[in-house]
């Protein structure tokens, strides 16, 4: 990326524990380097599949958040571009990180979800009551013949299941179907500007070739480093959902440079990859609730400053957030007539002249035609408390 030319060369010598040598990322430092491999610090000229590859898939619990979140990073992109390649069965919706939706490219539902599969078998074992006298490899022959014959709601798997295992949980056996096959999410569910039930098949079925090779974890360390990175082994595996990476995390060290934070945990990073100054200029950035930025990392001071933790959701409802000078800093959500922003706290006339300025390309990226303002609060025990009103968005 233009701009993003400082290297570090640096490795650790210990392999047990950080070298008292190792340079100290600050807060803001990591800020910047995660914003890079973020393409929120500079929107990206990527097309959006290589963009979704690159981030090793967006969050999709519900249908919109991956046109935000592309919408933030690229220039030049427009939702329906995101949906050609939906609709195209080149990117599909898919559980696999921390058994969430994620929208993966076509490559990585055939291979990621086999990488996190320990991870769904866990979660399986929560629901063992409902699935006694279940045999599971059955279960999943079934399973797969059924949403293979023609996409299935999950209510209409379970009922169907439930006619061949009638003692057991019917929900426990439509979960033990999504964590033992890699079932997708078939359109037009997840197309823009359309709507549609969650019917399911199988990755294999949809894409119209088998599942392929299993990514070693080293890996999946090297893309989780390029899209995160500087990263602890803690905060891959806050990730991943999965447990026991700091072997692969040992074997790449030769490979890796390492750094600590301020509280002294050790950091690894690809070499070659972007760490801008700490100083670098960070535009705001309008964010989808559940984007992986918030989510994929233990230590999430990088972006959240630690006076407004657990600001960016109520409960398990995660709220669309406004990223000023590259840190958490307010919501904004979309209203009739109006994108309202919440800030935390107090912005400047000039944050929020660049606030208003991001709004309204955004708007006009996902929304052109329609006619919002753009109005200013301040978020006070949770509320949002009326502060004036901004200009109209430019064209709308």
């Amino acid at each position: 990326m233009p701009g993003m030319t400082k290297r570090a060369t640096t490795t650790a010598t210990s392999r047990t524990k950080t070298s008292p040598t190792a340079p100290v990322l600050g807060v803001r430092a990591l800020n910047r380097a995660t914003l890079a491999r973020q393409l929120l610090l500079r929107r990206s000229a990527l097309d959006a599949r290589a963009a979704v590859r690159h981030l090793v898939g967006l969050q999709a619990q519900n249908v919109r958040p991956p046109y935000y979140a592309l919408a933030a990073r690229l220039d030049g992109f427009a939702p329906e571009e995101l949906s050609r390649l939906m609709a195209g069965r080149e990117v599909a919706r898919i559980v696999t990180l921390r058994s969430t939706i994620h929208t993966h490219t076509a490559d990585d539902c055939l291979s990621l979800r086999s990488l996190v599969q320990p991870a769904r078998e866990r979660e399986l074992t929560l629901f063992r009551r409902g699935l006694a006298g279940v045999d599971l490899d059955r279960l999943a022959a079934i399973a797969r013949d059924l949403v293979e014959a023609e996409p299935r709601t999950m209510g209409q798997l379970r009922e169907a299941l439930s006619a061949t295992w009638p003692d057991a949980d019917p929900r426990a056996l439509g979960v033990a179907a999504r964590c033992l096959l890699p079932l997708v999410q078939v359109t037009p569910r997840g197309l823009w500007g359309r709507s549609g039930q969650v019917a399911l098949t199988t990755a294999e079925h949809w894409f119209g070739r088998p599942a392929g090779d299993t990514p070693t974890i080293d890996e999946a360390v090297l893309r989780y480093l390029g899209a995160f990175g500087p990263a602890s082994v803690k905060d891959m595996q806050t990730w991943a959902g999965l447990t026991r990476l700091r072997d692969a995390f040992e074997r790449l060290r030769p490979r890796l440079v390492t750094f600590r934070d301020e509280n002294g945990a050790e950091l690894f990073d690809l070499p070659d990859a972007p760490r801008p100054d700490a100083d670098t200029p960070a535009p705001p950035r309008f964010l989808p609730e559940f984007d992986n930025l918030l989510l994929s990392h233990a230590d999430r001071t990088r972006v959240v400053p630690p006076r407004y933790k657990g600001r960016a959701a109520t409960g398990n409802q995660a709220h669309r957030t406004l990223l000023v000078d590259g840190f958490l800093a307010g919501l904004w959500k979309l209203t009739d007539d109006a994108l309202v922003v919440e800030a935390f706290g107090e912005l400047s006339a000039a944050q929020r002249r660049d606030v208003t300025e991001e709004g309204q390309r955004m708007l006009s990226v996902l929304h052109p035609g329609a006619s919002y303002g753009i109005r200013f609060g301040t978020v006070v025990g949770g509320a949002a408390a009326p502060a004036g009103t901004g200009k109209p968005a430019a064209g709308h």
